[in-house]
Parts: C-alpha cells; sequence; structure tokens
C-alpha cells in the first residue's frame, strides 16, 4: 500500500454546494488543491466567481437549490460527480412559539429539502458510476440543543438521519455518505452572535479548546471524506467541534 497518495484527489470531480463562503469556500479550495476539478455552485454568482478565481482547477456554476428542477439539471449540466459537498443552511434564532409558519419552511427548505433534492440528483449518477461520496454539513445542534435553536437542530438532525439512509442505500452501489458537525465556526451565518461581545465569549468558553473555529478548520474534514483516506467511512458523523460535545459543563472545582 502507498500512503502517500491516501489523500490525493487527482482525477476526481467535485461540486461543493454553498461555495460563495464560510465553510463551502474553504471546502472547495482546500479539494482543488488536493487534485480535484470542482465546480464552486452558489446561488449567488459573483461569490461563486470570486471563490473559483481563488486557485487552480475551479470553475463556477450559478445555482439556487431551492429550485428542485434547477438541481436536477446542474446534475445533467455537470455530468460525472465523484464528490458532492452540501454546504448551504441558514437559520432563524427564535424559540418555538416565537416560530412563525413560513420562517420553520424556509429554514427546512434550505438545510433539509435541498440536501434530499442534492442527494437524489447527484447521488443516481455516483450509483449507476458505481461510486462517489456525498457530504452533508451537519451541525453539534443535531445532538445538542440551546434555546432559540430548535428548528434549526431538527433539520441538523434530519440531514444526519438522511445522509445515514444515504449510506445504508446506497453503500451496495459503492456510494458513501457522511456528515461534518462542527462546532462554532466564523462564518457569515453565526455573524449575530460573532457580533455580541458577551455571546462570542460565552460560545468560546465552552469547547475544550476554549475557542470559536475559522472555517479553514473544517476543509481538512472534507478533504478526507472525499479522499480514499475515508474509503470504508460511510453513515458516520464526524464532529469537528473543538470538543464542544465532550464537554458537559465548564465548571472546574478547586484542587
Amino acid at each position: 500500500m502507498d500512503y502517500s497518495g491516501l489523500f490525493r484527489l487527482d482525477g476526481r470531480r467535485a461540486v461543493v454546494v454553498g461555495a460563495g463562503s464560510g465553510i463551502g469556500r474553504e471546502s472547495a479550495l482546500a479539494l482543488a488543491a488536493h487534485g480535484a476539478t470542482v465546480v464552486c455552485a452558489d446561488r449567488d454568482e459573483a461569490a461563486a466567481t470570486a471563490t473559483a478565481g481563488a486557485g487552480e482547477g475551479l470553475s463556477s456554476y450559478r445555482l439556487d437549490v431551492l429550485d428542485g428542477a434547477a438541481v436536477t439539471r446542474a446534475a445533467d449540466e455537470l455530468g460525472p460527480v465523484d464528490v458532492l459537498v452540501m454546504s448551504a443552511g441558514t437559520n432563524v434564532r427564535k424559540r418555538l412559539l416565537d416560530y412563525s409558519p413560513e420562517e420553520f419552511d424556509r429554514v427546512l427548505r434550505l438545510n433539509l429539502r435541498a440536501s434530499f433534492d442534492l442527494m437524489r440528483a447527484f447521488g443516481a449518477g455516483m450509483a449507476q458510476r458505481g461510486r462517489g461520496s456525498i457530504i452533508g454539513m451537519a451541525s453539534i445542534r443535531s445532538v445538542t440543543v440551546e434555546p432559540g435553536q430548535g428548528v434549526y437542530a431538527a433539520t441538523k438532525a434530519g440531514l444526519v438521519q438522511l445522509l445515514r439512509t444515504a449510506a445504508a442505500e446506497l453503500g451496495p452501489a459503492g456510494v458513501r455518505a457522511n456528515a461534518v458537525a462542527p462546532g462554532v465556526v466564523e462564518t457569515p451565518l453565526t455573524a449575530q452572535i460573532q457580533a455580541d461581545p458577551q455571546w462570542y465569549d460565552a460560545y468560546a468558553r465552552k469547547s475544550a479548546l476554549g475557542r470559536w473555529a475559522k472555517p479553514e478548520e473544517m476543509a481538512g474534514a472534507v478533504v478526507y471524506l472525499a479522499s480514499d483516506a475515508s474509503s470504508f467511512v460511510t453513515g458516520s458523523v464526524l464532529f469537528v467541534d473543538g470538543g464542544w460535545t465532550a464537554v458537559d459543563g465548564r465548571y472546574e472545582p478547586p484542587s
């Protein structure tokens, strides 16, 4: 076994949805750096183009994942895809009794329904070709919740179960499906909390490492799950949370 190329992705084609910013952007750049040809898909065409211009082997594609027909069309137009990364997401931070039906539907459609459509559209081709890796961005909120995060948490837990089902159903065809579960990451999605020093510090103290993550710190997990280094990994959730889910409280008793 030659381990020198274990994480290389030469000759593989990846589509990163939500590549215009945050974790999606860094994932696209990291996959390309390891040899993949990467399509940077995003509803914001200018942002996708900016990501594509930041490295070699990247191209842009405008995709609104809330449009199911557009997702199906993208799978046809982009041709054979070996790696699908789903990083687009949204959140409305409200307690359940304050949520409107419209807000519920907005979070559900982007975080869960769009992932369902993407997995079906791109997973079908992967299964036909007998290979592929589907990677979804879950969250620590898929297993731990705080007030005001209930609907977001429900969608991320649902995404994990969709990916596990995809792993079970598509595994015999050679397709793997896994989730990455970030902790608190400095992305546009968390801008509201980052802007509040009290909240920012409280979140930082919650993890074992005592800080927020940078988006690029998620990219290694994506490369791993896309590559042969994870050839026997499917139906799994890889927590990249700085130890958040390992820590039960932050009180340190006196010695």
